[in-house]
């Protein structure tokens, strides 16, 4: 087995060579320098652990350490996306299991070094262990704000539109969940066209009703009507289907595209005067309310309450 040394120095040579950008000193000392930016801007941190058999399944060989690299960074780039921030530099830290520790160090390296320099991240840092355990990886990831500062979950008001930038459900059993796409650019996109009428904004990691329910607690108890028919529902949901079924109701898929999870689009709130602003290939889904709580409106008109969340990390056997 190779030491942990041996380790971190193929790592350090994979690495050396990216654009240094804001990081000053990144892998080889006990900390990283990181440089101020000049034009006052705030960093962003975010921080994901993702665990073998929960998040991933590397132990039964139904993903690589490259997908759950790729995956490991993904997510925490979606992070970032959904305050229209630019990631900058991440620090990993993984306990890797004792059989093929070296193989599975270096193609998850691969998958995270090939993520990150899709947005030109430096790997910075980080910790490496062995253990007798399954893989556990866990990425922090620092961005910039944007300028005129980064959108928050806590700004949605009455009367605001609520949209999701893509389809949603069915990434599970699709494997979709696996390949995370952050909307990096659609969300500085949107920052850049709105400006403060951008009021809200959470990438959906958990489903869209439990998502969406952060956005409502943050913002002083609003609420949300969804309107049924205007929830934009992924192909991949037929991967639900079993092979007695012919094809899945509409109530059945709905629920799969507010409640599956691991979309990683983004959900956001729009002052109603500014809609026209918004580029195309967006999905209006519905309207923040001063009642609280999540409602389903059908086509009846009828407003039913949704008391579904998503996906909970502590909850979920």
């Amino acid at each position: 087995m190779p030491g942990e040394f041996e380790i971190i120095e193929w790592i350090r040579s994979k690495v050396a060579s990216c654009n240094a950008g804001f990081v000053q000193l990144g892998i080889g000392d006990d900390c990283s320098v990181i440089n101020q930016p000049n034009d006052k801007r705030k960093w962003l941190i975010t921080t994901d652990m993702l665990l073998d058999g929960r998040h991933f399944q590397l132990q039964s060989g139904l993903h690589s350490p490259e997908q759950v690299g790729r995956k490991a960074m993904g997510v925490n780039i979606s992070d970032i996306a959904a305050m229209a921030g630019t990631p900058v530099a991440a620090f990993v830290s993984v306990a890797l299991p004792k059989s093929n520790t070296k193989e599975i160090a270096q193609l998850l390296t691969e998958g995270i070094k090939a993520e990150a320099e899709k947005f030109d991240i430096v790997l910075a840092g980080g910790d490496t262990n062995v253990w007798d355990g399954p893989l556990v990886i866990n990425i922090t990831l620092i961005g910039l704000e944007p300028l005129g500062g980064a959108v928050l979950r806590s700004g949605a008001i009455p009367g605001d539109c609520i949209f999701v930038s893509g389809p949603l459900g069915g990434s599970y059993p699709s494997g979709r969940h696996m390949k995370p796409t952050p909307r990096i650019k659609l969300a500085q996109d949107l920052k850049s066209r709105l400006g403060d009428k951008l009021h809200a904004m959470i990438d959906i990691s958990d489903g869209l009703a439990g998502d969406l329910r952060h956005i409502l607690k943050e913002s002083n108890g609003v609420g949300a009507n969804l309107i049924t028919n205007q929830i934009p529902i992924h192909p991949d949901i037929q991967f639900h289907v079993s092979e007695n079924t012919a094809h899945m109701d509409q109530e059945v898929a709905i629920e799969h595209a507010l409640c599956d999870g691991e979309d990683f689009e983004l959900c956001f709130c729009v002052a109603p005067d500014s809609v026209t602003n918004l580029p195309n290939g967006l999905f209006h889904v519905g309207h923040i309310t001063t009642e609280p709580g999540i409602r389903l409106v059908g086509s009846d008109g009828v407003a039913k309450p949704w008391t579904r969340g998503g996906f909970d990390h502590i909850g979920h056997d």
